[in-house]
């Protein structure tokens, strides 16, 4: 092995610093995107519910590993008295954290629309005819979303969030 390789994972195993997988944000993006999520959230419960033209609502969620709260602000698009979500992550190439988070607790999700208190909600992952109109009405809507997902490795979940009991 040459040993400026060697030295170089002495010094990452020493400092305890794990390399990161590619496409994944670091620690100084993930702060960013923590207090930006923060601000959005704010502004949607004061009541101003869009984010670079596209409407914005809070997801909440419990975190799969923690069982902690979360509030994630995302994307949606109207489907009668549902809401549609898509799972964008900016064309990464992993779904987010929040994706994973509705999947393994989806009793417990709800969604605050902008000026409004939270409302208790069931996820239905869309499949099959049912995803591909969906996309094509938010493509449609907002064609860098089908920018991002031609960028991208994975196929963009696509959720049908409807009011628990409906």
């Amino acid at each position: 092995m040459d040993t400026t390789v060697e030295a170089d994972m002495t010094q990452k195993q020493a400092s305890g610093r794990e390399e990161r997988k590619s496409r994944t944000p670091g620690a100084f993006s993930r702060w960013m995107q923590h207090r930006m999520n923060a601000r959005t959230n704010r502004k949607i419960r004061r009541g101003r519910g869009t984010f670079m033209g596209m409407d914005v609502l809070i997801l909440n969620t419990v975190g799969s590993r923690s069982g902690q709260p979360r509030e994630t602000p995302v994307a949606w698009f109207a489907d009668g008295e549902d809401a549609r979500l898509v799972v964008a992550s900016g064309g990464g190439s992993q779904n987010p954290d929040w994706y994973v988070n509705l999947m393994a607790h989806p009793d417990q999700a709800a969604i605050e629309l902008p000026g409004r208190d939270a409302v208790p909600v069931t996820p239905h992952s869309l499949d099959g005819a049912d995803r591909e109109q969906a996309w094509q009405r938010i493509a449609e809507a907002q064609p860098r979303i089908a920018k991002y997902q031609s960028r991208s490795d994975r196929e963009y979940p696509v959720i049908r969030l409807t009011p628990r009991g409906q």
